[in-house]
């Protein structure tokens, strides 16, 4: 059955005393080329804005209405972790720098930050791992969406100024259309070194 995100986790925390909430979530682990995005979103209990979802189960449009509503009512900050960090570092640990980031760009100190998956940054406040809780929680359906938005509209910019690599559709994930473009033109510096397709693209590994 799927999940419904919901204000519940919120609101139970907002009652507590434990505000304000932020969500927090990223776009971008997979991809063999771009940054990770990381989106920190407080979002204001009387103006939520309707049809808040999980990104991936929303279309372009939808995420784009969604981003601009989350923008007009909502606290918003965001984290880049670039190719260099993600190579140096790992995807797993430039996600989580990503993420502090973005908490750290907000306007106002959260007292609690609810994070989407297993495992939360290190934060000079109270954070919490949810699973699947872009589906369950709608401060992280938010950050999705926004994480989404943010890096997709990044990527649609490097296939404009990089002809011939289609970012601008697949935004740097492996599809078919990436694999060839990759073969063809070689590694750009957009491209994740650590990630072994773009090895096996420059002769690095066999």
């Amino acid at each position: 059955m799927a999940l419904t995100a919901t204000f519940d986790v919120e609101a139970s925390e907002l009652a507590l005393g434990r505000g304000p909430i932020a969500g927090v979530d990223e776009a971008g682990r997979g991809p063999w080329a771009g940054p990770v995005v990381a989106a920190a979103v407080i979002l204001d209990p009387s103006r939520i804005p309707p049809g808040l979802a999980d990104s991936k189960t929303l279309d372009e449009a939808a995420r784009e209405l969604a981003f601009a509503a989350i923008a007009a009512t909502a606290q918003i900050a965001v984290g880049i972790g670039d190719v260099d960090r993600i190579d140096r570092d790992n995807i797993l640990n430039a996600t989580l720098w990503a993420m502090a980031e973005a908490v750290n760009g907000l306007g106002e100190r959260p007292g609690l930050v609810l994070v989407d998956g297993n495992k939360v940054p290190r934060l000079p406040m109270a954070a919490r791992a949810l699973v699947k809780g872009d589906a369950r929680c709608l401060s992280i359906a938010a950050a999705s969406i926004v994480a989404k938005v943010t890096r997709d509209r990044m990527m649609a910019a490097l296939g404009r100024d990089l002809p011939g690599y289609g970012f601008e559709r697949h935004k740097g994930y492996g599809t078919p259309e990436h694999k060839v473009a990759l073969t063809r033109l070689g590694a750009t510096e957009h491209h994740r070194r650590s990630f072994r397709p773009v090895q096996l693209a420059l002769g690095l590994v066999s």
